[in-house]
């Protein structure tokens, strides 16, 4: 559908191996603007372009890698602590599990808030990513209730602009947490 109308309009190919080498950061925003003034030059132009390329995110395992610290929990299944990809970091929800033992640091929203937001500096730190970088979280909580407790320590963490975020009560969290976290940061 995408190629069709692109050949509609007569938009030249881009070059996407050199541009996702020379600016991989700005590649996105300098397609969308390539593409928006050929746009408006190709309009004028009669001569029809034979060949069209869609910027999209990429899926290439040698642009996804996996990031792991012993200074934050073990994944507790098959998944990784976070994978850096497309300029991003995904960190996996984050529990208040203290890393040498694998258990709770207690039984205390508060405490396990602040282990949770422990662990993913830790992951943020080992990717190369900081809470400042940090632009959308999710927090699942047992109980919403603490919604209120988990905000003092949550803006302790993050600078202002504080990242988008999403807030839910789940009937349940691995291990019985009260608390699970994960964000998405820029690189």
């Amino acid at each position: 559908m995408a190629w069709c109308a692109a050949r509609t309009f007569h938009m030249p190919a881009v070059d996407m191996g050199a541009l996702r080498t020379r600016a991989p950061l700005a590649a996105g925003a300098g397609f969308a603007s390539v593409a928006g003034s050929t746009f408006w030059r190709s309009l004028a132009s009669s001569k029809p372009s034979s060949r069209f390329a869609c910027l999209a995110i990429s899926t290439d395992a040698r642009i996804k890698e996996a990031v792991h610290t012993e200074k934050a929990p073990a994944a507790l299944g098959p998944y990784s602590q976070a994978i850096k990809a497309n300029n991003f970091v995904y960190v996996s929800g984050c529990l208040g599990l203290i890393p040498e033992t694998g258990k709770f640091v207690s039984d205390d929203v508060e405490d396990q808030t602040e282990q949770v937001l422990k662990n993913m500096g830790e992951i943020l730190k080992a990717s190369g990513a900081s809470y400042s970088s940090v632009v959308k979280t999710t927090i699942l909580l047992a109980d919403l209730k603490d919604f209120k407790k988990v905000n003092e320590i949550y803006a302790k963490y993050f600078p202002s602009p504080a990242p988008a975020r999403s807030t839910f009560q789940v009937a349940a969290l691995p291990l019985d947490a009260k608390i699970e976290i994960e964000c998405i940061a820029a690189m």
